[in-house]
């Protein structure tokens, strides 16, 4: 099959999809080394994944609505690709993806396909049930003649960002930093389920922090746990950036977190995840390297709210229903958390 000069890959969000996108430029480098690599992604993506060598990234602004589509477009009027890889099914991104020429369009096959994903693309990845996202997002290079047999993140994390880290988390005390809030309202755990742990970390000697963005929700988010916590963990809520979050979890040993973009930004630096998982299914969505400390309460959710197990609901089924994440019980996290210590090694 001849090497493609031009691939252009769009997949604009969220954190952690983008994070699973990273395997694949990896892949297609390795392979063809020459190939020029383009990646449409969103503005606050772009701050995770942005300085990956050997890619050229152009942003989607999507608050700025039909002017970010636009934008993209008049960006790349120039330009002919000899592959689009089209890895988001959402209409906004079909929609975005008119205004790319390419010869080949690569998308999902017909059961992962909506919003009319099929008249934007000319090609399909290999239909597959059962598949983590990363996955079948690393199925894209088939349809062009590779296969993802390594996955490799290596997302560049700069000087700075290591050393901020550093002074927060000095030493090499065994860290527990807690994630709380998902974008997803209906995945979060409560307050004071996440205080209980914590205190019994910290009553363990570890050193325990708080880390999550500066919007609003993730400020009340945390301000809920500190206010139920006995033992006062450190409070980094709202003062990192993705970079710097990236260097905190290189230095931590675990992240304690429902399914949120954290929880693959640490699987990508090697942080082990203690993983909550009621809303959605760890096996398609949890940490793609390791899942063995994750609560999985997905079952018991499909039987609770759907009245069938997991095994009978359509794969991917999100089941964010009020009050599913009080499946998942303080003991319960604990028991991982032991666990996970253990097989560690760590005090």
């Amino acid at each position: 099959m001849t090497t493609p000069a031009t691939i252009c890959l769009l997949r604009t969000s969220a954190i952690g999809d983008v994070t699973h996108v990273v395997p694949l430029v990896r892949t297609l480098q390795q392979a063809w080394p020459d190939t020029a690599l383009t990646w449409i992604v969103g503005k606050l993506e772009r701050k995770l994944v942005g300085d990956l060598p050997g890619v050229e990234f152009v942003t989607f602004d999507k608050a700025a609505g039909w002017a970010g589509m636009r934008a993209v477009h008049a960006a790349l009027r120039r330009q002919r690709f000899d592959a689009l890889l089209q890895m988001q099914v959402a209409m906004r991104s079909n929609l975005l993806s008119l205004g790319i020429k390419a010869e080949r369009r690569v998308g999902y096959d017909r059961a992962r396909s909506k919003d009319l994903h099929g008249l934007v693309i000319n090609e399909r990845i290999p239909a597959r049930s059962g598949e983590h996202v990363l996955d079948a997002i690393g199925s894209f290079c088939e349809p062009l003649g590779l296969k993802q047999t390594q996955v490799r993140w290596d997302i560049p994390i700069p000087d700075e960002a290591h050393a901020w880290a550093a002074e927060q988390l000095p030493g090499d005390k065994p860290t527990l930093l807690v994630s709380p809030t998902s974008s997803h309202a209906l995945r979060n755990w409560r307050p004071e389920r996440y205080a209980a742990v914590m205190d019994h970390v910290a009553a363990r000697g570890w050193r325990v922090a708080l880390v999550g963005g500066p919007s609003p929700d993730e400020r009340a988010m945390a301000d809920s746990v500190l206010a139920q916590c006995r033992r006062a963990p450190f409070d980094l809520t709202g003062k990192d950036t993705l970079k710097k979050l990236l260097a905190l979890l290189s230095r931590a040993q675990l992240l304690l977190t429902p399914d949120s973009g954290p929880m693959h930004m640490a699987n990508a630096v090697g942080a082990k995840v203690l993983g909550l998982h009621a809303a959605s299914n760890p096996d398609r969505s949890g940490p793609y390297s390791d899942r063995r400390w994750c609560v999985n309460k997905y079952d018991e959710a499909a039987r609770k709210y759907l009245g069938k197990p997991a095994s009978e609901i359509p794969w991917g089924s999100k089941i964010e229903k009020p009050g599913v994440m009080d499946l998942i019980g303080v003991d319960e996290v604990i028991e991982c958390y032991e666990a996970a210590a253990h097989e560690l090694n760590l005090p």
